[in-house]
């Protein structure tokens, strides 16, 4: 018989199973084989039922095995297997030694074969086992032996000792075994189909509950169909009645349409009328319009004359004054006298008119300052710088302050001046943008007093910007005619170019 465990180097060899099968085994299989499970008899232990088997004293013709049933089958081997270890080594057989050697749990599973094939084929080593077996049992097995046993007792260990023991009516008290093991088992597939037969009586009447449950929600389910039935037909019979009340108020507003449509006509006609009223007063309107155009542009032209007459004296008249006065083309300017105090460097570049008011942060007021005629830009150097880009160190925020000034300087040719604070004049300084100048203060002289200088050096007209957040030179400024801006004026016109 083929095993479903793995390969175990204990199990019996191919040959000793082969001999083992042919030597008969308890009916021809396996105790504990899931697949031989059977509660029906099998075929007899050892040879067919059919054969005999020879009596090894006498040679005599002995009765043959028994037919044994599957349980009775299985508990003698499982006697055996348990009892097999107890042995002397010298009384185990040669073919049992290795299963001698299994775990107590694979034992009786893996070794049925062979024990079954020496049960039959050895009576002296059955004789051996029924030794221990029946000490084991006790009252049990001393009943057995004396051929009968306690009605209590379980048939099929009963009749697994006295297969073992095989007393006088021992073959008899197998066959009562199996009888009772087949009562057994008829008795619980009796049970089995009492137990199928209650739960499919059960499931019926869960199903009626089910099916009355759903009948009453069908029923149910149909009086509300028929109540909105109901609602249904009503609201159809006011959406009728809705819909001619309806059909007769659109006959009414359509013969009030007519009538407007009428009435909208005649309007229109006279509107056609009045319009072209209108388009001819337009044109005499426009025919007089045209003659004052004309009217004013001749007096356009005279005052453009006078206009230009008056401006031509004027000029005349400056040339003459610059010719009488015999003024001859400043190299410096009013804001090169006072660097003069404070530095060598001097640049020169342009001066005044005037600008129309903007909120002083605004760069658009800047540039139209910046616009116009010989505008000088004074800058408050740290002023602007801390407000802008305080981040960096002070050489660099008086190297990106002066090279932005030098690219509005560039851009509108105006004269720059920016002023920081310093006791003394900062060596190494990096050249100044063509039109930027750039002061320190003296020692004791703060940036905002010098601005106020130059600022009271230019002369009265000349636009000058002064670009500082601080109030007090925004005042200051004001009062001698500057146009004081905020940094952030400046730092937005930077910040775009």
């Amino acid at each position: 018989m083929p095993l479903t465990e793995p390969y175990d180097d204990h199990l019996p060899s191919e040959d000793q199973v082969a001999a083992a099968r042919d030597a008969g085994e308890l009916g021809g299989a396996a105790v504990g084989d899931p697949e031989s499970r059977v509660p029906a008899a099998a075929p007899a232990v050892g040879p067919d039922a059919d054969d005999v088997a020879r009596d090894p004293d006498d040679g005599t013709a002995a009765e043959a095995e028994p037919v044994l049933p599957e349980p009775v089958r299985q508990r003698i081997v499982a006697l055996t297997a348990t009892v097999l270890p107890g042995l002397p080594a010298d009384e185990v057989p040669v073919p049992l030694r290795r299963v001698a050697k299994f775990a107590p749990n694979r034992r009786a599973r893996l070794g049925a074969p062979a024990i079954a094939a020496q049960l039959t084929a050895d009576p002296l080593f059955r004789q051996r086992v029924t030794a221990r077996v029946l000490a084991d049992a006790g009252d049990l097995g001393a009943a057995v032996v004396e051929g009968t046993a306690p009605a209590v007792a379980d048939p099929v260990e009963v009749a697994a000792l006295a297969y073992l023991a095989r007393p006088r009516g021992w073959r008899e008290l197998i066959e009562a075994s199996g009888a009772a093991v087949r009562a057994e088992a008829d008795s619980a597939v009796v049970a089995e189909l009492v137990r199928e037969a209650e739960q499919r009586a059960t499931r019926a009447e869960h199903d009626r509950a089910v099916a009355r449950v759903e009948a009453e929600k069908l029923r149910d389910e149909l009086a509300r169909v028929r109540e909105e039935l109901g609602q249904l037909r009503e609201e159809s019979r006011q959406l009728a009645r809705s819909l001619r009340e309806t059909q007769a108020r659109e006959r009414r507003a359509n013969e009030l349409l007519a009538t407007e449509r009428g009435r909208a006509a005649r309007s229109a006609a006279d509107t056609d009328a009045e319009l072209r009223r209108a388009r001819a007063r337009l044109a005499e309107a426009e025919a007089a319009a045209g003659v004052a155009r004309a009217s004013a542009k001749e007096a356009r032209s005279v005052d453009d004359a006078r206009l230009w007459l008056l401006l031509e004296t004027i000029g005349q008249a400056a040339v003459g004054l610059r010719r009488e006065l015999a003024l001859d083309p400043v190299e410096k300017l009013p804001a090169d006298f006072v660097a003069d105090a404070f530095t060598d460097q001097s640049v020169a570049t342009g001066a005044g008119a005037a600008t129309q008011a903007r909120d002083t942060d605004d760069p658009a007021r800047l540039d139209q300052l910046l616009a116009l005629p010989r505008a000088h830009l004074v800058v408050d150097g740290y002023n602007v710088t801390k407000r802008g880009f305080g981040e960096m160190s002070l050489e660099q925020q008086r190297k990106r302050l002066i090279t932005g000034l030098g690219g509005i300087a560039a851009q509108t040719g105006d004269e720059v001046t920016v002023v920081f604070d310093g006791a003394e004049r900062i060596h190494g300084l990096p050249p100044a943008p063509r039109g930027v100048r750039v002061l320190f203060s003296r020692k004791g002289e703060t940036a905002d007093e010098l601005i106020r200088r130059l600022v009271r050096a230019e002369p009265p007209g000349r636009p000058v910007v002064v670009v500082s957040s601080d109030r007090e030179v925004a005042d200051g400024v004001r009062r001698h005619g500057a146009y004081p801006l905020g940094a952030d004026s400046l730092l937005r016109r930077l910040a775009r170019s």
